[in-house]
Formats: structure tokens, sequence, C-alpha cells
């Protein structure tokens, strides 16, 4: 089979490895479409230990979606040409193999596979190109979960790649009422706009004015300021929190979905006095997938437009390198 393999930074090489073995209580499956991680293009850039322990030498790649070709002679859950997608957690039986299952492989060996576990069966309504979005979706819906969303709330997205536009689908499906998304792209906010979302370009505009006179206002311990109910970063600026605590509202809640290991102090008095909450977001949860499908299967937001570029697997670096270019792409995607 062919493989795309992780040579360190700037280099990644299709090579030819063997096809896997099915065992007696296995699957293959075979990948269809495989979407670009913002953690593939950290490595790819930066180098290793920068994403998801993709090691030199080792296949990469997690969001996909796949169709079996082989069962073991044991495995009676599965059945040869079902549409699946691959629980990256439980895909290899290993949780540390999240971010390499072989997403830009041919073929997946999925050792003891399990329904609703290892691989989850797709409703006929989702596309294959849609599909493969599923797993950065199931991370943005888990940060609006965690942000505790109710019905004729607001909220406010910082980040418009996948998972942030994902996390205001997810706000909205909940229930919430006016969400904004907020980034410096105008190429990625016009694509938020064409789903239905109010947007800010932060570069270019004031937040606070622009989101008082979208959201109106409500009290803060300093005074009125917009009526925000949840905060999402999904870009990991600095200023994003600082916003929220200067311009948060009381009771209102921050998620951190975004990847930011930076140590920050917070002002722990303002925030009892402010009833102000911090919640971090990280991964997801089976219950994540099925909210996922349930969005896609809809068909009320034309998902698909966040698809800006494919390539053939032979063309993985330039795929990448295009991943990483957040003013002429959104999500990019190999095409198996």
């Amino acid at each position: 089979m062919k493989a795309a393999i992780y040579l360190g930074k700037e280099t990644v090489e299709v090579q030819e490895l063997p096809d896997p073995i099915c065992g007696d209580h296995d699957v293959i499956i075979k990948n269809i479409y495989s979407s670009i991680c913002g953690t593939d293009v950290a490595v790819y850039t930066k180098g290793p230990n920068t994403g998801h322990k993709i090691t030199v030498g080792g296949e990469f790649g997690h969001e996909t979606v796949s169709r079996i070709v082989e069962v073991g002679k044991h495995v009676t859950d599965f059945k040869v040409g079902e549409r699946v997608y691959p629980y990256p957690l439980y895909t290899k039986n290993d949780t540390k193999r999240a971010g390499t299952i072989g997403g830009f492989s041919e073929y997946i060996l999925v050792p003891e596979a399990k329904r609703h576990h290892s691989l989850y069966t797709i409703p006929e309504q989702i596309s294959d190109r849609l599909a493969c979005l599923i797993e950065p979706f199931t991370v943005g819906c888990r940060a609006a979960r965690r942000g505790q969303p109710k019905a004729g709330e607001n909220g406010v997205v910082f980040g418009c790649g996948t998972i942030g536009l994902a996390a205001a689908v997810a706000l909205k499906h909940f229930g919430m009422n006016r969400i904004m998304l907020c980034d410096k792209s105008d190429f990625r906010l016009d694509i938020a706009k064409n789903l239905g979302f109010a947007v800010c370009n932060t570069e270019k505009e004031n937040l606070i004015e622009k989101a008082a006179n979208y959201f109106s206002t409500a009290p803060s311990l300093t005074g009125m300021v917009p009526n925000i109910d949840c905060w999402i970063d999904a870009a990991g600026a600095e200023s994003i929190l600082d916003s929220f605590m200067d311009y948060g509202k009381i009771s209102c809640r921050f998620v951190a979905v975004a990847v930011n290991n930076k140590p920050r102090q917070l002002d722990l008095l303002h925030m009892t006095y402010a009833q102000k909450s911090i919640i971090g977001s990280g991964g997801y949860l089976p219950e994540d997938v099925q909210d996922v499908m349930t969005i896609m299967a809809s068909g009320k937001w034309n998902l698909e437009s966040i698809i800006t570029h494919e390539f053939p697997l032979e063309q993985i670096s330039e795929a990448i390198q295009s991943a990483a270019n957040p003013d002429n792409s959104l999500n990019v995607t190999i095409k198996f």
C-alpha cells in the first residue's frame, strides 16, 4: 500500500509499505478521504515533538472516513463494504496512537474492532467528503458542550478554522441564539459568513464595539459590556483571555480548546465576584460523535464549504503547505 511517512521538518514521503494482514478479530479499512489537522501542519512546519506524538519514520493522519475491505473470520459486527468513521483514540487499541492511526495511508488495520468504540457507521445522508471532518468536528462539538450552552444565550468563537467553525455550529445546535466568529483572515471569515454567522476581523475592527452592537450589552463588575454568555478560544492568542477578563459579563464562561501552553496569571478575586468560569476542553467523547453525525446529517449548513482544497496522496506535502496558509485555505483534504 501507499503511505505518507513523516521524515522530519518539512519532509514527508509517500512510500510503498506491505499491506496490513487481517487477524481473526480484526478489520481492515481503506481510506476514502482524510483531512489535514493543525497538528499535522505544526509537526511538518516546526519539526518533531510539536504535534500528536508523530514520530520520524512513522505513518500519521487521524481525520478520515473509510470503507471496510476485509474482516477477520470471528468478526460479526461489521461487513465488507460498510462505510465507517475510525475513532482515533481506539482505532489502534492504543490511545497514544490517536494522531497516527494512518489517515494518510491507503489502508488501516483496526485490531479487535468494536462498533461504537473503534469504528462508527456513518449515516448515508453524510457525503464521503464531509465525513472526513467528523473528527475535527467532534473536538469543536466538545468545546461547545463544555461551554454549558443554554437556549437563547449568545456566544463568540475565536478562530475560524475547522474546530472553531465546528464549535459555532454546535453552539447553534445546542440552542444558542446569536454566535459571532472572530479571526484575522477575511478568506475564512467569508466562509463563516456564508454559513450564517456574524463575523469580526479582530485585526481591522473593534471587537468590543461590534459585539456590543450585535449582542446588546449586559453588566460586568466595571460597567456595561457585550452580552456574551460563552467565549470559546479556538485560536490560542494571548489577547483572547485578556479580553474575557476585561470585558466578560457577570457569570460568563470561557472555554479553552486551542493548544496554548503559556503560563498565565489570573485575578481570582475578580473571577469570584464576577462568578466567571474558565473551562478546559481537550479531545472528545462518543456522545460528541453522535451529535456531530446528527448535525452533519441534518443538512442545515453547507458544511462541505469548509473544505477549500483537495489533493491526491502523492501531493501531500503541497497539501500540508496549503493548509498552513489561513489567508487562502481553510480545511484541506486528501482524496484517495
